[in-house]
């Protein structure tokens, strides 16, 4: 399990930085050392992830010791896009205030820290944690299948989405449109450039997905800048 999840964040990281270069050529320029970094606690991360997440998949296909189903007769199909929600609503909760607890001094210094020392963030950043941040995040969609029945398939969604909003979180600039970041979504959904606002000042905008928990803790700081100069990103560019 430990390979399975380094090989994605290698492959999934690996293609959105293709892109990068692609989309904005030099972005990450000069920030080789800054990546082989990235990668190397990133690695080190995923040795973390695959241990709880190779518990659960021995004790569900074993032992049957979670809620995991294959049926998708066994809940009624309205609860398959449910299930989804409820589980990254739940991993978005976790996540905003084990991160705000991340910021207070003493875990900043010796753990989040390893994070922050990507500037700018790269598509490698998604996974570059300190191990003690590492497994506070590894723990919580292992611990949810004991807790939520999901169906297997709404279990890889869930994990598809977690990987894909990691990495594009942290690319350097925005990849959906701006008639989403300033919509109706964008008011509630993050991308890119709410995140980045939160890399560059080092408080607020603490959630994973959603604005939810920002709003109500008066966290939210908004939308943030990019330094490409490219203003057909969705985010606001300052050149």
């Amino acid at each position: 399990m430990t390979l399975i999840v380094g090989v994605r964040y290698l492959i999934v990281s690996g293609t959105f930085a293709w892109a990068t270069r692609l989309r904005h050529p030099g972005l990450y320029a000069r920030l080789t050392p800054q990546i082989r970094s990235e990668i190397a606690w990133s690695l080190a991360s995923a040795a973390i992830y695959g241990i709880p997440a190779g518990v659960v998949a021995w004790g569900w296909d074993s032992r049957g010791w979670t809620l995991i189903y294959r049926d998708l007769g066994a809940y009624p199909l309205w609860y398959f896009p449910v299930s989804i929600l409820l589980y990254l609503a739940a991993h978005d909760s976790w996540f905003y205030w084990t991160h705000r607890l991340m910021h207070r001094p003493w875990f900043f210094s010796r753990a989040h820290a390893v994070h922050h020392a990507s500037r700018p963030p790269t598509a490698w950043a998604a996974m570059s944690f300190h191990p003690w941040e590492a497994l506070t995040g590894a723990i919580v969609i292992p611990a949810l299948v004991f807790v939520i029945p999901i169906h297997v398939a709404a279990l890889a969604v869930v994990l598809s989405v977690m990987t894909l909003m990691g990495v594009t979180n942290h690319m350097g600039w925005e990849l959906f449109p701006r008639i989403i970041v300033r919509g109706v979504l964008g008011n509630w959904l993050i991308t890119a450039t709410h995140h980045q606002r939160h890399h560059d000042e080092y408080r607020g905008n603490y959630g994973l997905y959603f604005r939810v928990w920002d709003k109500i803790c008066g966290t939210d700081r908004g939308l943030g800048t990019f330094a490409d100069g490219d203003s057909r990103s969705g985010g606001t560019i300052k050149t």
